[in-house]
């Protein structure tokens, strides 16, 4: 399989793993995960609202100096325009709380699917190195990355109500404005998409190594471990590997996250200047 074969088989599997994040989530909590949705909603809105009130303030100024109005207008607007930036700072707040009260939930609901599994399964099972990283990944993020995907997903859709909301606007002044904003947003897009299919499949190979750090934690600071490491002096030699491995997952870290800024600002800067 070609690298670009592997993105698009990363790209079907990352809509699939959106759906199956939805679902859980909305399993264990409806009424949270309903109001994540709303203000999801309200929170893309009402940028353009403030935009578009922001105009009236300006034309009823205008409107005031020159006569044709009263000061009283301009009160008005002025007033709607601090109830929805009130409204958008609660709707940013009520998002807030909804993902921590279900992360809580969902990390247990997660964790108790893994736990209830585990009863079920053979010996041989967990002795099988490809089984033990999956169960190992899942308990390691059980509501870190369930939640996380659709918290993307939900400002994904914020964003997009937000532009939907901006180029209804824009279009009054221009139409070509808002189609240079449209395409100035692909390459960010585009970039953005291509470095997370990266970083998630970074995630997945190398979780023997995370399984080896976790394992070395576990026979240098565990009190059932400790004596044997002490009697055998083997506590610099597993000290030397758990470096190693940090020193490699690192050096893997550092290399994406300098490419994904880099090419991040480098593509941003058609954005700033659209």
């Amino acid at each position: 399989m070609t690298d670009t074969d592997d993105r698009r088989q990363s790209g079907a599997n990352v809509f699939a793993y959106t759906r199956e994040a939805l679902t859980l989530v909305a399993q264990t909590s409806k009424p949270l995960t309903v109001a994540l949705a709303a203000l999801t909603l309200v929170a893309g809105l009402l940028p353009a609202a403030m935009a578009w009130v922001g105009q009236l303030i300006i034309d009823s100024v205008v409107a005031t100096i020159d006569g044709r109005a009263q000061l009283d207008t301009v009160l008005r607007w002025v007033a709607l325009e601090g109830g929805l930036v009130l409204s958008l700072a609660g709707a940013q707040r009520g998002l807030s709380l909804c993902q921590s009260l279900l992360r809580a939930q969902l990390g247990h609901r997660v964790n108790m699917m893994i736990l209830n599994k585990a009863q079920t399964l053979d010996v041989a099972q967990f002795e099988d190195a490809e089984f033990y990283d999956k169960l190992t990944r899942a308990r390691r993020d059980a509501s870190a990355r369930p939640l996380g995907l659709v918290n993307k997903t939900f400002a994904l859709i914020r964003n997009a109500v937000s532009l939907i909301g901006y180029a209804v606007l824009l279009v009054q002044f221009s139409i070509w404005a808002v189609a240079l904003l449209l395409v100035a947003g692909i390459p960010s897009f585009i970039a953005e998409t291509r470095f997370s299919g990266d970083a998630f499949r970074l995630f997945r190979w190398r979780s023997p190594d995370s399984r080896m750090q976790m394992y070395l934690e576990t026979v240098l600071a565990r009190e059932d471990h400790v004596k044997e490491v002490r009697l055998f002096g083997l506590s610099p030699m597993f000290l030397k590997r758990y470096q190693e491995i940090f020193k490699r997952l690192f050096a893997e870290d550092r290399a994406l996250a300098i490419r994904r800024e880099t090419w991040g600002f480098v593509l941003g800067i058609i954005s700033i200047a659209a």
